[in-house]
């Protein structure tokens, strides 16, 4: 039967290629494709007709979208044709800012990523979610609440730029839930690029960035980068201005996949983005093949994904060919499927002037050695084995030459071809270091992957107090199922999700433990804003990091009416700083739980239905509410008289840490309920649930949605 993909206008065809990928060969198009039958697929034998049909939708295809390449072809954006190794930095990475001594530490974490996984091309800054809505602070707000607000975010991108890398904002479509601004996204975001020096803008859900986005950042100083997350629902018109895009995880078959905006446009450099997978070959040999990129994601929301040991050096040998090569690899005569000799091994093919570059991978799972490649020959033709980094001596036959080299089980290769009298500069020191890596075979390196173990903070203990203090409830020393899970939207049940409590061996979601509590002290109300002011006037207290410190009071105090209310605007470390003046200190997570439910594991410290008179009326608008008086519910009281713990106001207890990630626990809920997105901070007023919050410094930490109360021991 012949192959219809030659038939450009076939429905089947047409339909095939609605999506980020084509058809592989020899795979009839809208077909059902069995999986027990993919060995009999002869791709190899389908290649050149796939290409040639591929050819011809390509020529009609960009006709029929308009695509207009005038961007690629700007001197000043064409940094985004070598941008392969794409990196997303969490703003709260503790490698990124030091809060104890205030600073950005841009070096240190290009450091440890250098040392790591190699060169880092360009980096998203990601300052926004999962953080927001915790208050109304919109995605535009949170550029001001980070330290040193838009001109430390200046320096960190001056930073940046003086190591060489690129550096993308984010900008999220989804985010009309928060307090609303004046100007239109396209406009705030350019202002933010304006006054950053930012390089580029990645859409975030975004099936392709609006033109409106390049519109006005070239009203507002100059074109940038537009990076959709993804392309699947936008349409192919999209690549005549978003130079680059993401795609999710690639299918992981035996033959690989080529991904269609990449073979529209050869300079559109797709990052991979697979942002939990803990075994990255699949997804390195796709960027490999195609000639796209990766997105190096390892702090994903506060989840530490490591790379393994040799997924990092696979990326680092990965991106070093194709960085040194980028010229070739975004030329217009790419031909993927090239044909190859032994079944298992694909091939991509990427010519240029005098010169010809071959990237191989092994999808089988053993070696294969011997001959891989036959392709004509021309006297003089001089042969390397790039992976490798040395000469190839190869088998003249005819005017063919057949190429030998050895590819590991899901391995790499990588052949170049110089005419005669052809050169590359410095191509004699890429040989040199190639080889120094490849004398470490990738086989022998550690593919182990494990969850960052967490610690809990410390929390030192009070004088211990036989009478109670002022304003705070007995809670009796007694048994109780300790039983709560995280509400973080995304990570499903994996290992290293949530947080890790002393007795578990590593984080996850779910939590559950017959605790022992012993006898102590809660205040009965969250601290409020009178209490705050007081501590203040008494101790002097400054933070070192004022930015948002008590953003709503007025001239120093709390707006009239607001002294009942709790004090927010306050981060854990002022919290803290409370606590040790009066004597008292945060209470753990447990205690807290404890004090709420009692010992019969009820839903809500008043019982196990809900009930509105218990609580505040939730807020659904775009900005926050005002905070009822501490003492405003008590038919919310749990069964020791504690009151105000739920709905009002979150409550800080504890934090954990590993070496990238400070997280609170944040307990109770707040009356602030944003709308239009699921992506926005989760409530949590039912009590087997708490919120994790990340940490990175006070003036980004503090917030109109979260208080605390104290406790103190017995």
């Amino acid at each position: 039967m012949t192959n219809p993909i030659r038939t450009t206008s076939d429905v089947k065809f047409s339909h095939a290629l609605t999506g980020p990928y084509l058809p592989t060969p020899g795979k009839v198009p809208g077909w059902p494709f069995q999986e027990m039958g993919r060995w009999k697929i002869d791709a190899d034998g389908a290649a050149d007709e796939w290409v040639q049909g591929l050819i011809e939708w390509r020529r009609e295809h960009l006709i029929r979208i308009g695509f207009d390449d005038e961007l690629y072809r700007r001197p000043e954006l064409q940094w985004s044709q070598a941008n392969f190794v794409h990196h997303l930095l969490m703003v709260e990475d503790r490698y990124f800012y030091d809060p104890d001594t205030g600073r950005y530490t841009v070096d240190r974490y290009l450091d440890d990523l250098e040392a790591r996984l190699g060169t880092v091309d360009s980096v998203l800054l990601w300052y926004i979610y999962p953080n927001i809505g915790i208050d109304d602070r919109s995605q535009f707000d949170l550029v001001d609440a980070l330290p040193g607000g838009i001109e430390g975010l200046k320096q960190a991108v001056a930073d940046f730029h003086a190591r060489g890398v690129k550096v993308f904002l984010p900008t999220m479509p989804w985010d009309n839930g928060t307090r609303p601004g004046e100007a239109p996204d396209w406009d705030r975001m350019a202002a933010i690029v304006a006054a950053t020096g930012a390089d580029g803008i990645n859409g975030d859900t975004y099936s392709g960035v609006p033109l409106a986005f390049h519109k006005a950042c070239e009203a507002a100083g100059g074109a940038v980068v537009l990076q959709p997350e993804t392309t699947a629902q936008a349409g192919d018109h999209i690549l005549s201005w978003n130079l680059q895009s993401w795609t999710k995880r690639v299918p992981d078959e035996s033959i690989p996949t080529v991904l269609k905006l990449k073979w529209l446009e050869p300079r559109h450099i797709i990052n991979i983005e697979n942002r939990w997978s803990r075994a990255r070959t699949n997804d390195l040999q796709h960027a490999f093949f195609n000639g796209v990129g990766y997105v190096a994601w390892e702090n994903v929301f506060g989840f530490v994904n490591q790379f393994t040991p040799r997924d990092a050096e696979t990326l680092r040998r990965v991106a070093m060919v194709q960085r040194f090569f980028a010229p070739l690899i975004v030329g217009p005569d790419w031909r993927p499927y090239e044909r190859t000799l032994q079944a298992g091994i694909f091939a991509s093919r990427f010519p240029g002037d005098g010169r010809t570059l071959w990237t191989l991978i092994n999808r089988a799972e053993y070696a294969i050695d011997g001959d891989q490649l036959a392709v004509p020959h021309r006297a003089s033709t001089t042969y390397f084995d790039v992976w490798n980094g040395v000469a190839l001596d190869p088998r003249i036959d005819g005017d063919r030459a057949i190429l030998t080299l050895d590819i590991a089980a899901r391995g790499f290769g990588a052949i170049l071809a110089l005419d005669e009298g052809e050169t590359v500069a410095g191509l004699d020191a890429f040989l040199a270091e190639m080889r120094a890596r490849a004398a470490t075979p990738l086989a022998s390196i550690s593919s182990t992957w494990s969850s960052a173990k967490q610690e809990l903070v410390p929390i030192a203990p009070t004088a211990r107090y036989a009478d109670a203090p002022e304003g705070m409830v007995a809670i009796p020393a007694g048994e109780f199922d300790f039983a709560v899970h995280g509400i973080e939207i995304e990570g499903y049940a994996a290992d290293g999700v949530d947080v890790q409590y002393p007795w578990e061996d590593s984080p996850r979601r779910h939590h559950r433990r017959c605790m022992a509590i012993q006898a102590f002290w809660i205040d009965r109300f969250p601290v409020t804003n009178a209490q705050f002011k007081a501590f203040l006037d008494a101790s002097g207290y400054a933070p070192a990091d004022g930015r948002n410190f008590l953003r709503h009071w007025q001239n120093g105090a709390p707006p009239a009416g607001w002294e009942n209310k709790p004090v927010t605007w306050i981060a854990i470390e002022d919290a803290r700083a409370y606590a040790d003046w009066a004597g008292k200190r945060l209470p753990r997570e447990w205690e807290w739980h404890y004090a709420a439910q009692g010992s019969d594991g009820r839903s809500y410290p008043w019982g196990d239905d809900w009930d509105e008179a218990a609580v505040p009326a939730p807020s659904l608008g775009r900005v926050m509410p005002e905070p009822a008086d501490v003492d405003a519910h008590p038919a919310g009281a749990s069964p020791f008289g504690v009151e105000d713990l739920v709905g009002n106001v979150w409550q800080w207890t504890d934090e954990y840490r590993d070496d990238r990630v400070r997280a609170a626990v944040l307990r109770g809920g707040s009356a602030y309920q944003p709308q239009t997105s699921h992506w926005y901070f989760p409530q949590a007023y039912r009590l087997d649930e708490h919120g994790k919050f990340l940490l990175m410094a006070p003036a980004k930490d503090r917030s109109a949605g979260i208080g605390f109360r104290c406790a103190a021991d017995r």
